[in-house]
């Protein structure tokens, strides 16, 4: 993506915490949360997640590899999205995602 159409506050080069497990297509991206304590983006699977599950990479990889995330390129500080399975719609939240 070029500079100009690039959506996101945030570069394509930030850092964002994924799951190794979603990378490797062991389970489906269904939960982002946008933090409002530092603005770190989380691409997760909605299950429990241990610290060693964490995968680091940029913001733009986790646009190529779901381009719907464009979708919440406007996801507020403090704010989660989260879709029942992909291809379904996100939907927003405030605060803390609730527990499944």
């Amino acid at each position: 993506m070029t500079d100009n159409t690039w959506p996101f506050g945030d570069s394509e080069d930030t850092a964002v915490i994924t799951l190794g497990r979603i990378l490797r297509g062991e389970t489906s991206l269904l939960l982002v949360t946008h933090d409002e304590d530092d603005g770190s983006w989380q691409f997760l699977d909605g299950e429990h997640v241990l610290e060693e599950d964490a995968v680091v990479v940029g913001l733009a990889e986790m646009v190529q590899f779901d381009p719907s995330l464009l979708e919440l390129a406007d996801l507020p500080e403090g704010a989660y999205a989260r879709r029942s399975a992909p291809g379904q719609s996100w939907i927003r939240g405030d605060g803390d995602p609730p527990v499944a």
